[in-house]
């Protein structure tokens, strides 16, 4: 019997950390989407 690490654990951690950082770059996109999107409506009313 060999021990060692299982590598599926690491696979499947890379695929987490992937989806989350995607995740976050959406909303952080979203998030400035909607202020840009703010400032031009403001500077579109002046």
């Amino acid at each position: 019997m060999r021990e060692g690490l299982d590598q599926q654990l690491f696979v499947v951690a890379a695929y987490a950390a992937g989806v989350i950082a995607t995740l976050a770059l959406v909303a952080w996109s979203w998030l400035a989407m909607r202020a840009a999107e703010k400032r031009r409506d403001e500077v579109r009313r002046k």
